[in-house]
């Protein structure tokens, strides 16, 4: 086994976790390498494209933000993603720092399966290059002052015009980021469909909508007004002008992320979100 190792160095605690791990997983005969930007406090070797073929899976260390950096940049090499949390949600980065070493027991003896998740690719105007994106593509108003006009067409039919500081074009993954935030629903992360949720819309109609993944988005922005951002992860953007269209599809790359025995969604969804429930048979006592 083969493990690039991704750390936050903005965590307090990212540099010292990641002197554990690396040990544990040395202990257990696991050669490790590192990002090739974080090569410095740990002395290991640099990641680097002879690795495409023998890796077997990123390791990030910091939050959600920290493991998307990462799929940005190697989502190509078709190696699966798993990320420790030192952040807020982690959604996907759901490896709290309690649990550390019984889920590295857990990745050393492999018990994990690897989860395709879907991912989405937004092309627009020719000069400009491609997103990709495993949470969202977004389509934001950037510099503009004011609400912005973006009219949709979904497999070539005009379905509506936002007027709305934009659109958040989201995955099932994705559906807990941005899209959660802005209203839009959560969606079992092996679903394959995406959502396009309305940025602060001018009228309360204009709700989030949900479509098959076979589906292709057409954004068009109609405002006169400066150039707006599309942006994937909140990583990557191409600007957009006036009358210029973006074209958003699923992407025939998934985003391949880890999951671990024993991990479960719902549980992951109880603990982030604070809900409160109770199941049948365990109500508050009398």
């Amino acid at each position: 086994m083969q493990v690039a190792l991704f750390f936050n160095e903005s965590k307090p605690q990212a540099v010292q976790v990641a002197k554990e791990v690396v040990q544990f997983l040395q202990t257990h005969h696991i050669e490790v390498v590192l990002d090739r930007d974080k090569v410095g406090p740990l002395d290991l070797a640099p990641l680097t494209d002879s690795h495409r073929s023998s890796l077997t899976l990123f390791l990030s260390i910091g939050g959600d933000g920290t493991l998307l950096k990462a799929a940005q940049r190697y989502a190509t090499w078709n190696v699966p993603f798993l990320g420790i949390n030192l952040g807020q949600l982690g959604f996907m980065a759901d490896i709290a720092l309690p649990h550390l070493y019984p889920s590295l027991e857990l990745l050393v003896t492999q018990q994990f399966t690897v989860e395709p998740r879907q991912a989405l690719h937004a092309r627009g105007p020719i000069h400009l290059r491609a997103l990709w994106a495993a949470n969202d593509i977004v389509v934001h108003r950037a510099t503009n002052y004011s609400l912005i006009e973006l009219a949709v067409s979904v497999d070539g039919t005009y379905m509506n015009t936002f007027v709305a500081d934009g659109l958040i074009i989201a995955t099932p993954n994705g559906s807990t980021a941005y899209n959660l935030a802005a209203g839009g629903p959560i969606l079992y992360p092996d679903l394959e469909l995406m959502t396009i949720t309305p940025i602060s819309p001018h009228t309360i109609s204009q709700r989030p909508l949900v479509l098959s993944s076979k589906q292709s988005i057409e954004i068009q922005y109609l405002s006169p007004y400066e150039a707006i951002d599309v942006r994937s992860d909140g990583l990557n953007f191409f600007p957009l002008a006036p009358r210029e269209r973006v074209l958003i599809t699923s992407s025939p790359i998934p985003f391949r992320l880890i999951q671990l025995k024993g991990q479960d969604y719902f549980t992951t969804l109880r603990t982030k979100l604070g809900w409160l429930g109770h199941a049948k048979g365990n109500a508050y006592p009398s």
